[in-house]
């Protein structure tokens, strides 16, 4: 579902970001593909000096889909930028992609904290990520952090999704799929 980024993607991520559903709302715009491998490049070199974290999301056959990043990292923290192509929406895919990515940053990583800031525009990923049990809106909880990414053209929205509370949220998650486990063997 995951793998690390590489330069033979990149003509079909080129291809999927640059749909107008999906490049409005992308941190990393390329207008060309050759901007596009050069940002891919830049991105491979960045995490390898521990700049960010960046992976490809795959369909079920292995095909590139779009990407899911962590970016700024700071203090054990970053800001979690992901994009899928439009083929792809509604598909499930974002889910799966995010769960994945959690387990490897929280618990290989040792992320203690992601924010996720969304343009308040951008209805779509503000909906799905008050759906996820284990966000919290953080506007108010780090009003300076959210003060300075709203200190330029786009009002957003700042969510934080914390180690303890994507923990609670498997454990959880665990024990129900636990308890239907034996409820079905009974």
């Amino acid at each position: 579902m995951l793998k690390k980024r590489d330069l033979h993607e990149s003509h079909a991520l080129y291809d999927l970001m640059v749909h107008p559903d999906v490049f409005p709302f992308v941190r990393q715009k390329a207008n060309s593909y050759e901007e596009f491998m050069f940002i891919t490049k830049q991105t491979i070199e960045a995490e390898d000096r521990g700049e960010l974290v960046s992976r490809t999301i795959l369909d079920e056959w292995g095909a590139p889909i779009g990407t899911i990043n962590l970016f700024d990292i700071e203090d054990n923290a970053g800001f979690l930028g992901t994009w899928i192509g439009k083929p792809f929406h509604g598909k499930g895919y974002n889910n799966i992609a995010k769960g994945a990515f959690f387990n490897e940053l929280f618990y290989e990583l040792n992320m203690e904290r992601i924010f996720m800031k969304i343009r308040k525009e951008n209805i779509r990923s503000n909906k799905a990520a008050e759906k996820l049990p284990y966000v919290s809106l953080a506007n108010e909880s780090f009003k300076p952090l959210f003060s300075e990414i709203n200190s330029g053209k786009y009002e957003y929205n700042l969510f934080e999704i914390s180690k303890d509370q994507y923990t609670l949220h498997t454990m959880r998650v665990g024990q129900i799929a636990e308890e239907a486990q034996h409820l079905k063997e009974a």
